[in-house]
């Protein structure tokens, strides 16, 4: 993907509330992937997440035809997809292979990578504010995490892969967002992705009951949800300037996990979740001029 210098303008607030409501959206599809992967693999809810996504996109079809979603930009298309892919697999393994708060560490974790991946592809400004607000953010995120020693094993670099990924696929998105609207990069994600998750699904298929059915339902639209929202985000403001408050979304996890299993944060979570929202409101605050 070669480097390339956009020129828009800047709505870092409107950027950081839809980037915030997308945390969100994913915690809650975090939810519905904790429960469903106890009687599913992985390759079945990667690929009824995906094709959900492509499902969600009928009505538009059928009311307005293939027009809306016309692109010249497919190579683009490609290059998200495979990001955005590759870093879901990786993201499921570490789930399923690594302690869970370590998992979600590496899950919240692609904001470090993406004002570097950004300054590197989009030639985006990289502020001392940037650096600043991504290091307190991951800070609160080890202290909520509170990541064990398996954190330092081989499986781990999967971990890793799957945050650089992300943070690929988020600067992906802001690249192509000066000619594609959200919902198109969002089908084209889901379509491609869909396509290329059946071949794994084709030797790991099983049989799946109507909760099974509910469950991957309900993942697939808050994913596709959650995507929409966050190529838009993307499209307002430069992953750089927003990416902090991408964290948010291991917050909204904690207090899920409270309402829904019982989980009570520690002195240690609280403090972190501080932190992080210290960060999101360090990184889109206003320069002075």
């Amino acid at each position: 993907m070669p480097p390339v210098i956009l020129n828009r303008s800047v709505k870092p607030l409107h950027g950081a509330a839809l980037l915030a409501l997308s945390a969100l959206l994913f915690s809650l599809m975090g939810v519905g992937i904790r429960e469903v992967s106890l009687s599913v693999n992985n390759e079945s809810v990667v690929f009824f997440r995906n094709l959900v996504g492509v499902v969600f996109f009928l009505p538009l079809i059928l009311l307005k035809g293939f027009a809306p979603l016309r692109t010249q930009r497919l190579p683009g298309h490609l290059w998200r997809t495979g990001y955005g892919l590759a870093a879901m697999y990786c993201f499921f393994y570490a789930i399923a292979h690594l302690p869970l708060a370590d998992a979600m560490l590496f899950t919240y974790s692609a904001p470090v990578f993406t004002p570097l991946i950004a300054r590197w592809l989009l030639k985006e400004p990289l502020t001392k504010r940037m650096l600043v607000a991504t290091a307190i953010g991951l800070i609160g995120v080890l202290m909520v995490a509170k990541p064990s020693s398996a954190l330092l094993g081989g499986q781990a670099l999967i971990g890793i892969a799957a945050s650089l990924l992300a943070a690929f696929a988020f600067v992906s998105i802001r690249q192509m967002s000066d000619s594609e609207p959200a919902f198109r990069i969002v089908f084209y994600f889901s379509l491609f992705s869909a396509l290329i998750s059946v071949i794994p699904l084709s030797w790991s298929w099983q049989p799946l009951n109507s909760h099974d059915l509910w469950l991957l339902l309900i993942v697939g639209l808050l994913a596709t949800a959650s995507q929409i929202v966050m190529s838009k985000a993307y499209s307002l403001a430069p992953p750089g300037q927003i990416g902090p408050v991408a964290y948010l979304a291991i917050v909204f996890a904690g207090a899920i996990a409270w309402l829904r299993w019982g989980e009570t944060p520690d002195l240690s979570s609280l403090i972190g979740a501080g932190l992080i929202f210290a960060a999101s409101l360090l990184s889109i605050q206003r320069r002075r001029t």
